[in-house]
């Protein structure tokens, strides 16, 4: 195992209620609240319980603890090679995560360990100096909710400036790209980062931006279980919102929520599947999905 279990949930929860018992702010109250956030659903029958009672000889009946130093929980050689792999990820590196005492450790993995084989081969330049200074601007202004005058290339190569709120940042896998949505006074824009000439804070306007239209889709389709589908589907759509229901012994319901923008991907990942999904809904990614086919079927008569 990576981690070892007394890293876990329980031992974790345990640490945060005897923190407070050594400081004396421990409470009966703070005690519940404390493993109702942090522990699981059914930990609220258990941890308090043997903690009160003295099974777990932590706390006596006032809620203190014999314990004079609140409890650490120092990182495992092996958990100190696992950070250093991911800190060696160029796109952790536009968040300027703190490496102190990482200097010197062999990482677990590097980035070429891994072949991308479903990935675009024109990612973003996540080193490129303009594109990380741009990143921590639109950052700041997003935890600051500061507006942006933003200069941008458009698709097909016209410039653009716009006075916008940022509303939030997201990162395609499948185009491995960053994405900034925006609200401003046409209604919002979908910007890609690398497309960003310059962005710069600039006071807001007291007039209320308009909100972007939705973009989020919902699609559902039966699934037949055969050659390990169900567990290959939800493999896939790891990243989305799902809902999956059993509806005999191997055939299932399951219904995702997407990105518009991911509309494509989605198609493409959909007919992989070939006969052991077929989609109930929508209508309108019906009809895109039959376009393909016919299309797929045209080239292979060409």
């Amino acid at each position: 195992m990576l981690f070892h279990e007394i890293y876990g949930s329980y031992f974790n929860v345990i640490a945060h209620v005897l923190a407070e018992a050594a400081d004396g702010t421990l409470t009966e109250q703070r005690l519940y609240e404390t493993v109702q956030e942090r522990a699981f659903g059914e930990s609220m029958l258990t941890i308090p319980a043997a903690l009160k009672s003295g099974q777990w000889p932590l706390l006596d009946k006032n809620l203190r603890t014999p314990i004079r130093h609140k409890p650490t929980m120092p990182l495992t050689h092996l958990q100190r090679r696992w950070l250093k792999a991911l800190l060696l990820d160029k796109r952790i590196r536009l968040f300027a995560p703190d490496v102190t005492g990482l200097e010197d450790v062999e990482p677990l993995y590097r980035p070429e360990t891994f072949v991308f084989y479903d990935r675009y081969l024109d990612g973003d330049d996540f080193e490129d100096e303009a594109y990380i200074r741009n990143f921590h601007v639109i950052r700041q202004a997003l935890r600051e909710k500061q507006c942006l005058r933003i200069r941008f290339k458009g698709h097909k190569g016209s410039r653009h400036s716009i006075l916008c709120r940022p509303l939030r940042l997201e990162y395609s896998s499948k185009d491995d790209k960053f994405r900034l949505l925006t609200s401003d006074e046409r209604g919002g824009h979908i910007i890609n980062l690398s497309r960003i000439r310059t962005c710069q804070p600039v006071p807001c306007r007291t007039k209320e931006f308009r909100a972007p239209p939705t973009r989020m889709r919902e699609l559902t389709f039966l699934l037949w279980d055969e050659r390990n589908a169900l567990e290959r589907v939800l493999l896939h759509f790891s990243h989305l919102e799902k809902e999956t229901v059993r509806l005999e012994e191997d055939l299932y319901q399951v219904t995702l929520r997407y990105d518009k923008e991911d509309e494509t991907e989605l198609l493409i990942r959909i007919l992989s599947f070939g006969p052991l999904v077929e989609v109930i809904g929508s209508e309108e990614f019906k009809e895109k999905l039959k376009q393909r086919i016919e299309k797929q079927i045209n080239l292979g008569r060409a």
